[in-house]
């Protein structure tokens, strides 16, 4: 391990992506801050394996998408740890509506939590990165940043704006010593409710893949691990796609 410890921050990391990321960061010696907005017995699951490997830990919930709640995530892990080196902006929603029926209120809310949170928490972290003159942030997309996507307006919004957010940082604070990518994953295997209808959405996804799978929490999290580490410090600005070569 070359990496000397940091502090990572990761958005809704009680499950599938966000906890394969902080048991990644964790296994490279690394603080973990765990994040979910309300099941917090599976964020101390999480918090309880990190802890096997060494590091220190802390569950700071709330809703990412409030700016409030996102200013008291990072207050108490910049008052337990001192700073953010690694932020990863995983948690997201994404609800089905078909546009003209969408409402205000829902449209509001995949901005707030898609989008929004992002920048929140970066303003947050981003002074202690510039004092350090080292940081990461990574952003977490789907392939909605890459898609439009029917019935999925709002998701596909605020997903490329939440590439359009890297893009900037990337540049804005490059110089300072700190990264922003964005990672992109295809379908993914997970917490899946056991129904027909997701059985037959895993199905219809994974004819897609080239690969012939489902891709794994693990993987998308070691390219994220990557982008966080030392070793990923010449990546900067990039979208980085997890998804087994799918294309649509």
């Amino acid at each position: 391990m070359t990496d000397i410890r940091k502090t990572a921050l990761i958005t809704g990391s009680g499950r599938n992506i966000g906890r394969a990321t902080a048991l990644a960061l964790a296994a490279k010696g690394h603080n973990v801050v765990l994040n979910g907005s309300r099941d917090k017995d599976a964020c101390e699951a999480v918090a309880a394996e990190a802890a096997e490997l060494g590091v220190k830990t802390l569950i700071a919930m709330g809703d990412v998408g409030k700016a409030k709640d996102c200013s008291d995530i990072a207050g108490a892990a910049l008052d337990e740890f001192g700073s953010v080196d690694i932020l990863v902006n995983n948690a997201a929603i994404r609800p089905e509506s078909s546009f003209l029926d969408m409402s205000e209120e829902e449209w509001n809310r995949v901005l707030a939590v898609d989008m929004s949170a992002a920048f929140w928490l970066a303003r947050a972290c981003l002074p202690g990165m510039i004092d350090k003159s080292w940081g990461r942030i990574v952003n977490v997309a789907g392939m909605n940043a890459i898609h439009g996507y029917k019935g999925r307006a709002h998701v596909s919004v605020a997903k490329h704006a939440a590439w359009g957010l890297t893009k900037a940082l990337a540049k804005e604070f490059g110089d300072r010593g700190i990264s922003t990518n964005i990672v992109s994953p295809g379908p993914i295997a997970g917490d899946h409710p056991d129904n027909p209808d997701m059985v037959a959405h895993i199905a219809a996804q994974t004819s897609k893949i080239p690969l012939g799978r489902l891709g794994l929490p693990e993987e998308v999290a070691a390219a994220i691990a990557l982008l966080a580490s030392d070793e990923g410090a010449f990546i900067n600005g990039q979208l980085i796609q997890v998804n087994g070569g799918t294309q649509t």
